[in-house]
């Protein structure tokens, strides 16, 4: 079987990726080739089928570190080391450890900081006065500030952690030792970070997961440095790309802005909603190996075999949401792969909806008259990295 070659790297607005959804229409798998890896893979669409991957012991994330895996950016994005490549029990201890800083004692205290950080950002663009672009204002800027404000690190060091996540995130060969010197940095400052709170412990979040225990088990320096860039490389990843698109969503389709006006109290199942429809994302993320054959929609898997799954594509799944490329604001609500699924689904999903629900909710209270101030074929959109969100939200109120 020939493999598709997937560039990826479609951006227009947010229509969903016509070689993604080409792949939705096959009776079977097919393989892509990706722009880096040594090899082709196999690409699972199905809603089902990404299920059964994501859970399945015989398909193996930690497996891939000892190979160039195929993938969209030069240098690899997460680390030997990190929770996303590990796999059970290895990866279920450090996920146990890790959502003890997520509970929703935690969380509470956190989305009083998290309001506090969101009226100050638009209290900001209030005075300036429209046109004002909202994705400066508050999206970009908002999930930066929450999750290194969160994780104690000191002001001064903000705008080098913004620059340092977005080399990581960058597409293209020239962009690889770059990459690398980023991940490099970042890993040498959270290594000394922790060190500094072992010693001195806060409130935020590394403090919190130095004094996570389950029985004797405790995370060593090492787990909890890769985990505070895990959590950063994710805070400013997803969270910002969700808020520009959401907000570009509720612009652009006034009937949508008006349903979330007058549903507060159905505005978490709305959101999920909108996370489910949006493709925040180019194309796929971390692949896992076959470590034995198995056979899945009609097709043998080798042993040895990359495999991609698709949470865009499980997403847009007819056979498990009818009218799947339409979004339904009050639509029966059935859990999503936007934060993936299984033993790496995202455990700061509490601190990602705390998030979206304050900045969504105080821009309804704050701007209930809130228009976009160009025309939305004038939006420029990210075309440099893996995510898929506007550049500039140009607003009037």
């Amino acid at each position: 079987m020939q493999a598709v070659n997937c560039p990826f790297g479609f951006s227009k607005s947010l229509d969903f990726d016509p070689a993604l959804a080409g792949f939705m229409t096959r009776d079977s798998l097919g393989t892509i080739r990706l722009p880096y890896g040594e090899s082709d893979a196999w690409l699972v669409t199905r809603f089902e089928s990404v299920q059964q991957v994501t859970t399945d012991p015989r398909f193996s994330r930690a497996e891939i570190i000892e190979h160039d895996y195929p993938r969209l950016t030069a240098e690899p994005i997460v680390s030997p080391e990190s929770i996303n490549v590990m796999d059970p029990p290895h990866s279920s201890r450090i996920r146990h450890l890790a959502t003890q800083a997520f509970t929703e004692r935690h969380v509470d205290r956190m989305r009083g900081r998290i309001t506090l950080l969101t009226d100050r950002l638009l209290d900001e663009m209030e005075a300036e006065g429209p046109p004002a672009d909202l994705v400066r204002h508050l999206s970009n800027t908002l999930p930066q500030h929450t999750i290194l404000d969160l994780l104690g690190i000191e002001r001064a060091e903000w705008p080098r952690m913004e620059e340092e996540v977005h080399r990581l995130l960058v597409l293209g060969a020239g962009n690889r030792e770059v990459a690398r010197a980023a991940k490099e940095d970042l890993t040498a400052y959270f290594t000394e970070l922790v060190a500094e709170r072992r010693n001195n412990p806060g409130t935020d979040i590394i403090s919190v997961l130095a004094e996570a225990r389950d029985g004797e088990d405790q995370l060593d320096d090492r787990e909890l440095a890769v985990l505070a860039l895990t959590f950063t490389l994710s805070g400013q990843d997803t969270a910002t790309c969700q808020i520009s698109d959401i907000a570009y969503l509720l612009l652009t389709r006034p009937e949508l802005w008006e349903y979330a006006r007058e549903h507060r109290k159905d505005l978490t199942d709305f959101l999920h909603e909108l996370l489910r429809y949006i493709p925040f994302r180019k194309g796929v993320g971390i692949p896992r190996v076959a470590l034995e054959d198995v056979e899945m929609d009609g097709v043998v898997i080798r042993r040895g075999d990359f495999v991609h799954v698709s949470y865009l594509t499980a997403n847009r799944d007819p056979e498990r949401y009818p009218d799947p490329h339409e979004i339904v604001p009050d639509r029966s609500v059935a859990p999503h792969m936007t934060f993936g699924w299984g033993g790496h689904r995202c455990v700061a999903v509490p601190l990602a909806m705390a998030e979206l629900e304050v900045a969504v909710g105080r821009l309804l209270d704050r701007f209930p008259d809130l228009r976009l101030a160009v025309r939305p074929e004038d939006v420029r959109w990210d075309t440099e990295t893996i995510r898929r969100f506007p550049l500039e939200l140009p607003v009037a109120w």
